[in-house]
């Protein structure tokens, strides 16, 4: 059996990359390049192998490179623990996103069976600080990497969603119109709510049967009032849904729901909530639930996931580094990380593919280490 790990990448047209191509080991990679230089794109690009928008959350539009203006596309060959896959996703001149699996073509939602990835991109040091969306994506790309079916489930659950919503603002009060949506919402919201549960057990347990050098973190879902909020069930969301059709009304959307819960982390040595840490702890937190889920997915699935970590090394002290770094390998994780400088990648240079990114008159160059 052997990992799961990115074998080839190629980049046309997509930001500043007119054409990149990566052969890869499978070994951790590390990227260094001046700011601006196209680092971000190319791990942007690689999140673009898994469901969803990608670390960015841009648009197709967004990614395409101005100046030709003809669209983007991505190629790979991946790496699984029993096959080999390739795949390919792409965009023409803002059109929607497009997907083909060993030639043929699928859903976005088909990624997820085959890439498990997860990223840390500096515009997440601010998670237990902000507002409780980013905080539920977090939570729902780590499900993800364990339960792919997981993205089935939200799907449904936001088209009932926006239907309801839809009839809210309409001010519908009679109930024959929202029986059926609302019990499409509790069937995939009870599934949404059992998911996450799930692998926070998961995650739990990998953080507390480890030796690490970063810090645990106790973690709970929560309601938006910061109460417990505790398993949901079909029947129970389905009177809770049909309870709250006034207030809903009044508000025009649905303030009850999966949609509505909250990740909470608790740093359990110094016993005070992530939120209230300082900004090297609150990374530090972050850190250790990626490498958490990469020691159980391990276990679990056979193998870590592919990780995304830009400029994680820059907020880190040299023995941190070096044990982040220690941890990936020994885990067996292909981390892309990115720096500023070749300085930062020192204590896994070594046991790493390096290149370094380039900008020449607008364009990425990537670079392999000879």
């Amino acid at each position: 059996m052997t990992g799961l790990a990115l074998r080839d990448i190629k980049l046309s047209h997509f930001r500043s990359h007119k054409a990149t191509h990566l052969e890869l080991s499978g070994r951790p990679v590390a990227i260094h390049g001046a700011n601006g230089a196209g680092k971000t794109s190319l791990l942007e690009a690689i999140s673009l192998l898994s469901p969803g928008r990608g670390l960015r959350r841009a648009t197709t539009q967004e990614m395409t490179r101005k100046t030709e203006a003809i669209g983007w596309k991505i190629s790979a060959v991946i790496a699984t623990p029993n096959d080999l896959h390739e795949v390919e996703t792409w965009s023409e001149a803002g059109a929607p996103r497009q997907v083909r699996i060993d030639g043929k073509a699928a859903p976005q939602i088909a990624l997820g069976k085959i890439a498990r990835v997860l990223w840390l991109v500096p515009a997440m040091d601010r998670l237990w600080i902000e507002g409780a969306e980013g905080r539920r994506r977090f939570l729902d790309r780590m499900t993800l990497s364990f339960l792919p079916s997981h993205a089935e489930s939200v799907l449904a659950y936001e088209k009932s969603m926006r239907e309801r919503n839809r009839l809210l603002k309409d001010q519908i009060r009679d109930p024959a119109w929202y029986g059926a949506l609302e019990n499409q919402m509790a069937i995939s919201g009870a599934q949404i709510s059992s998911n996450r549960a799930t692998v926070l057990a998961h995650i739990e347990a990998a953080q507390h049967a480890a030796q690490t050098h970063f810090p645990t973190a106790d973690l709970k879902l929560i309601q938006p009032d910061g109460s417990p909020l505790g398993p949901q069930s079909e029947a129970a969301l389905r009177d809770a849904f049909s309870r709250a059709r006034s207030r809903d009304i009044t508000a025009g959307r649905t303030l009850v729901g999966p949609h509505r819960a909250d990740l909470a982390a608790h740093y359990r040595d110094k016993n005070i909530s992530a939120r209230d840490c300082s900004t090297g702890e609150q990374k530090a937190l972050l850190i250790s639930l990626v490498l958490a889920n990469c020691r159980a997915l391990a276990s679990d699935f056979g193998a870590p996931p592919v990780l995304l970590l830009d400029e994680v090394a820059a907020h880190l002290d040299a023995n941190r580094r070096a044990a982040l770094y220690d941890e990936i390998c020994t885990v067996g994780a292909q981390a892309f990380m990115t720096g500023t400088g070749l300085e930062l990648f020192a204590e896994i240079e070594s046991r790493s593919d390096v290149y370094e990114v380039q900008d020449i008159d607008g364009t990425s160059k990537v670079v392999a280490a000879t």
